[in-house]
């Protein structure tokens, strides 16, 4: 039994018995037990635990985890302390400072962001070490639909920052009435200089703050204390 610990429990409970997805928990259960998989089983939800729907100011759509070891941890393109961070965040972090000034941390891990109402989904959860999309198909695409189907229709205002193709087909499920949308190329290094400059950070606190909530604080803080 999958629990969350927040409002997701109420509003997927009835996902969670399907068949596709009981389907997917089989193939889970023999992935894990038989390759290495990313991110840890106890970390597969960690998007959903972080953020409550009913908090979720923005959300952002990665395609699926880091394949390799130590790398994923539940939050699209994040990573914890101590690991390197990877190319597309670091184009993400290059993007902050050139949009609103935030300085370049010495790690990425976006927690803080999750903790502020950033949903940092992926469209896939699970992966298989050293092999990008190997889970596609298997029914997170359903499952992940779902999320941002129950988000479009009893959450608040949001706004969707969709970059890369396969984030963008997730367009086709959200009110553009209700919600700002943001598309832009994906921060990998093969399309970062066509990501830089889409400015996504700043208008998303234009439009939170358009709406009356209060705009998220993109700088994440340094873990390791300056010298004296």
């Amino acid at each position: 039994m999958i629990t969350i610990g927040n409002d997701w429990d109420e509003l997927l409970k009835d996902e969670f018995q399907k068949d596709y997805y009981q389907q997917l928990v089989a193939f889970l259960k023999h992935e894990y037990s038989s390759v290495s998989c990313y991110p840890p089983m106890i970390d597969i939800f960690n998007s959903l635990r972080y953020t409550a729907c009913r908090d979720i100011k923005v959300v952002i759509i990665g395609q699926d985890p880091y394949i390799n070891h130590g790398e994923a941890h539940g939050l699209a393109f994040s990573v914890q302390p101590g690991i390197r961070i990877p190319p597309s965040l670091l184009n993400i972090f290059k993007e902050l400072r050139e949009d609103i000034g935030c300085f370049i941390p010495d790690n990425g891990c976006l927690i803080p962001w999750a903790r502020q109402g950033v949903l940092l989904l992926n469209t896939i959860l699970t992966v298989r070490e050293g092999i990008s999309k190997s889970h596609r198909g298997k029914g997170w695409e359903v499952f992940t639909d779902k999320i941002i189907e129950i988000i479009d229709r009893i959450g608040n205002p949001a706004v969707f920052m969709l970059w890369g193709r396969d984030a963008q087909q997730k367009m086709y499920t959200v009110n553009t009435h209700s919600h700002l949308i943001l598309t832009a190329a994906h921060p990998s290094p093969l399309a970062g200089d066509r990501f830089f400059g889409c400015k996504h950070f700043s208008r998303a606190n234009d439009f939170l703050q358009e709406k009356g909530y209060t705009g998220i604080c993109w700088q994440i803080p340094n873990v390791k204390k300056e010298k004296a």
